[in-house]
C-alpha cells in the first residue's frame, strides 16, 4: 500500500508529538503513546486486511476511550468524541477526509447491509418484516442529506458506526480471517480507518486540558 504524498503517518506523528508531549498532560500522553503504537503496527500489514483493521481500531480505541467507558454505551462514547473532535478541526481535515472518500469506500460501506446493525437484528429475531430495509433506506438518505449539507458530525458519525459493526464481526469471531465473504468490506473498512485514525491522532495532540479524562487502563 503506497503512501499518498503528504498523507500522514506513525512515523510523521511520532516526531510532531516529541516536540510538544513534554507540555502535556500525563494521561493523553500515554493515549496518543498507544495509539501511534497500533498505528504503526497497522502499518506494517500492507497485505493482511484483517489484521490492519483490527490494528487501526485499537489504535483509534486507544485515543477516546476513558476510565468511564465500561459504564457508558461505545457509541455514545463515540458521538461525544467527534463533537471533541470537530471542535479541534479548524482545517476541516475531518471532512476532508471523510468527502474525498465519499464516492469511493465510503458509499460502499452505506450500501451494505451486512455492516448495519438493524440487518443482523433482524436475522436474530428471525424478524419478517422487512422493517430493517426502512431503517437502512433512512439511514442513507441521512447520508445523502449530509454530504449535500457538508455535515461532517452526521456523516462521521455514521461511518463510524458502520465501521463498528465490522469491528464487532471480527473481534468477536463472527469472520473467518481472509474469507472472500467480506473482502470488500473490510478493505473499504482499513482505507477509511487508515485515512481518519492519523488526522485524529494528530488532532488529539492539539487538546490543552485534561478533556478527554482519564484513561481505562493506566500505567501503574
Amino acid at each position: 500500500m503506497t503512501k499518498q504524498a503528504g498523507a500522514l503517518d506513525a512515523s510523521t506523528l511520532k516526531q510532531r508529538h516529541r516536540a510538544m508531549r513534554d507540555g502535556q498532560p500525563e494521561s493523553l500522553r500515554i493515549r496518543i503513546h498507544r495509539a501511534l503504537s497500533w498505528l504503526a503496527r497497522a502499518e506494517r500489514e500492507p497485505d493482511d486486511h484483517d489484521a490492519r483493521y483490527i490494528f487501526l481500531w485499537i489504535a483509534f480505541n486507544a485515543v477516546y476511550a476513558s476510565e468511564f467507558g465500561f459504564e457508558q454505551k461505545e457509541r455514545e462514547q463515540v458521538r461525544q468524541f467527534i463533537a471533541q473532535l470537530l471542535k479541534l478541526d479548524t482545517e476541516q481535515q475531518l471532512h476532508r477526509a471523510l468527502f474525498n472518500q465519499f464516492s469511493g469506500p465510503i458509499r460502499n460501506l452505506i450500501d451494505n447491509r451486512f455492516l448495519f446493525e438493524p440487518f443482523w437484528r433482524a436475522m436474530r429475531e428471525h424478524d419478517a418484516s422487512n422493517a430493517w430495509e426502512t431503517s437502512f433506506s433512512a439511514a442513507k438518505k441521512r447520508v445523502l442529506d449530509a454530504v449535500m449539507n457538508n455535515d461532517t458530525a452526521t456523516l462521521l458519525s455514521i461511518v463510524l458506526d458502520r465501521l463498528y459493526v465490522l469491528r464487532n464481526q471480527l473481534i468477536h469471531g463472527g469472520a473467518t480471517w481472509g474469507s472472500a465473504t467480506n473482502r470488500a468490506q473490510v478493505r473499504d473498512g482499513v482505507a477509511i480507518l487508515g485515512v481518519l485514525v492519523p488526522v485524529i491522532v494528530g488532532l488529539i495532540m492539539r487538546v490543552d486540558s485534561e478533556g478527554l479524562g482519564e484513561v481505562a487502563f493506566p500505567v501503574v
